[in-house]
C-alpha cells in the first residue's frame, strides 16, 4: 500500500550524493526540485549550488529543474545555472516527468529524480517509472512548526526504513555514512509528539529510580551568611535583543531565572556532596510560576515552560570551571543560539538542562564548604561561587582558533576552549586542559555572523 510513496534512496542533502557514481551507473540526467531541496523556499541559488551544477555538468550529466513554481521563479533561481527547466509541473502528475526526459533526450531508466517531498516528488517519479532520491527538506533556523504533510511523511519514512526490500534500490550513490538521513529518525521519541511525551516520562522515571538507588549525597543546606572567600564571580545580560528573538520570550526567561535563583541562592555544598540543578530548583511548571521561554528541542528553538534556564545552568558551569570543583554531569548544546554581545566570552552559552533527566551536577571533592549565590538585578544575572578558604590555584578559560565555517548549507562556530590552572603565588601555569572542542551549529540569522570571522578551515 505504501510502496508508491517509498523513495529508492534517502539521503541527507543534494551534497550527499556521489554524482560520479550516478553517471557510472548509467544515469544521464538528473531532475531536480528547487524549493527546500536545493535552497530554502523562495531563495535564490547559492554559490555552492551553482558550483554543484557546474560539477554535475562536467561529469557529463544533464540537469532539468522540475518545479511546481512559475517560470519567473525558476529563471530567478537559475540565472547562474545552465539547465533545462520545466515550470508548473503539477507534481505528482507524470506529465512533467515525461516532458523532462524528453527535453533531456534520455530514456526513463537513464533519469534520476531528486526532491524533498514524498507526496509530490517521490510519488510523481514512481508513477512515471523514474528512479528517485529523497533528500531531507531544508528547514529554516526559525521554523518551529511541522505541518501535517511533513508529519505524515515522517510516518511513511519510518515504515520505509524498516522495510529492507524497499531501501537502496539504485545502488550505493551516497557519500560517507549512507544512514545519515536516518540519524534523526531512529528514536521512538521523534516519531510523534505523543511518543516524545512518553519518552520524557520514561526518562524522568529512570532518573528517579537511579537517584533512589544511588548513595550520592545531594546538597540541601541553604544559609544566608556568605562564605568569606570568593572563588569566582560572573554577570551577564538576561535579555538578548537581536533580530529573530522575541522580546516576550526574553521577558519570560527573566521571570524563570529569577524564580530559579530564589531556590539556588545561598545553597552550601559540603565536602563530599553533589549539587544537582533540578533537585535544587524543582520542576519548572506553570503552576509554580514559570513562564514560556525559548528552549532547544530536536535542534530547533521553540517555546516551553521554564525556557531560558539553560542560561542559569551555563552561568553555574562557568563558575565551576573556575574552581577546584568536579563536574559530574554536563550536557551541551550549541553555544551559537544568538549573536555575541560585546566581547566573546568562552562558555557564555552551551549548557543544556531539561527536567529532570538532563541535569547539571558537580561534586565538592575539596575539604572546604562551597557556597553558590545567584541573584538578579534589573536585566542582569549575577552569580558567585564562595568558599571557606582561599585556594592556592587560579583558573582561566582560553579560547583558541575561534572562527565560523560553512559546512554544506549551514554555518558552525569552531574553536577549542582550554582551562589553564595556575599557581597564584608565581603565576605559572601548572596545567592546561582541553575542556571543549567546539563545533556548534549557528541557530540565528547567518547575516549577523561577523564576516571577518568566517573562514574556510
Amino acid at each position: 500500500m505504501l510502496k508508491p510513496f517509498y523513495p529508492h534512496e534517502y539521503v541527507e542533502s543534494v551534497f550527499s550524493i556521489d554524482y560520479k557514481k550516478v553517471y557510472d551507473k548509467g544515469y544521464r540526467a538528473v531532475l531536480f526540485d528547487i524549493d527546500n531541496t536545493l535552497v530554502h523556499h523562495g531563495d535564490d541559488s547559492t554559490k555552492e549550488i551553482d558550483e554543484l551544477f557546474q560539477f554535475i555538468h562536467n561529469i557529463g550529466l544533464k540537469t532539468v529543474l522540475l518545479s511546481d513554481n512559475s517560470g519567473e521563479r525558476i529563471n530567478r533561481f537559475s540565472k547562474n545555472i545552465d539547465s533545462f527547466s520545466i515550470s508548473n509541473a503539477n507534481k505528482p502528475s507524470v506529465t512533467g516527468y515525461l516532458k523532462a526526459v524528453e527535453i533531456a533526450d534520455v530514456k526513463k531508466e537513464e533519469a534520476l529524480s531528486i526532491g524533498d517531498q514524498i507526496f509530490r516528488d517521490i510519488l510523481g517519479a514512481n508513477r512515471a517509472g523514474i528512479d528517485n532520491v529523497l533528500v531531507k527538506y531544508l528547514r529554516r533556523n526559525n521554523e518551529t512548526k511541522t505541518g501535517i504533510r511533513r508529519q505524515l511523511e515522517n510516518c511513511i519514512l519510518w515504515f520505509y526504513k524498516h522495510n529492507k526490500s524497499c531501501q537502496n534500490r539504485i545502488g550505493d550513490i551516497v557519500i560517507g555514512d549512507k544512514n545519515a538521513a536516518f540519524k534523526r529518525k531512529k528514536l521512538f521519541c521523534e516519531m510523534h509528539p505523543v511518543c516524545y511525551a512518553i519518552s520524557v516520562k520514561k526518562e524522568r522515571f529512570r532518573r528517579y529510580l537511579k537517584d533512589l538507588a544511588s548513595a550520592e549525597k545531594f546538597a540541601r543546606t541553604t544559609q544566608k551568611e556568605k562564605l568569606p572567600a570568593i572563588v569566582f564571580g560572573h554577570s551577564s545580560n538576561i535579555i538578548k535583543r537581536a533580530a529573530g528573538i522575541g522580546l516576550q520570550s526574553q521577558e519570560n526567561k527573566k521571570v524563570n531565572i529569577l524564580l530559579a535563583c530564589e531556590k539556588i541562592n545561598g545553597i552550601t555544598i559540603h565536602p563530599g556532596e553533589t549539587f544537582s540543578f533540578w533537585k535544587t530548583i524543582g520542576e519548572s511548571t506553570a503552576k509554580r510560576g514559570f513562564k514560556e521561554g525559548r528552549v532547544l528541542y530536536q535542534n530547533r528553538l521553540i517555546t516551553g515552560s521554564g525556557g531560558g534556564l539553560c542560561n542559569l545552568a551555563n552561568t553555574i558551569h562557568l563558575l565551576v570551571l573556575h574552581s577546584p570543583l568536579d563536574v559530574t554531569e554536563f550536557h551541551g548544546h550549541s553555544d551559537a543560539l544568538a549573536p555575541d554581545e560585546g566581547k566573546r566570552v568562552p562558555f557564555s552559552a552551551g549548557t543544556s538542562v531539561s527536567y529532570n533527566y538532563v541535569d547539571y551536577r558537580f561534586k565538592n571533592n575539596t575539604r572546604a564548604d562551597m557556597q553558590l549565590l545567584a541573584w538578579c538585578e534589573g536585566d542582569l544575572l549575577y552569580a558567585e561561587l564562595r568558599s571557606e578558604t582561599d585556594s592556592p590555584w587560579s583558573y582561566e578559560l582560553v579560547e583558541e582558533d575561534h572562527r565560523f565555517r560553512k559546512e554544506g548549507n549551514k554555518y558552525y562556530r569552531i574553536s577549542k576552549i582550554y582551562r589553564n590552572i595556575s599557581d597564584k603565588q608565581t603565576g605559572a601555569v601548572v596545567n592546561k586542559e582541553l575542556v571543549l572542542n567546539n563545533h556548534s551549529e549557528v541557530m540565528y540569522d547567518y547575516d549577523l555572523i561577523p564576516k571577518e570571522q568566517i573562514k574556510d578551515d
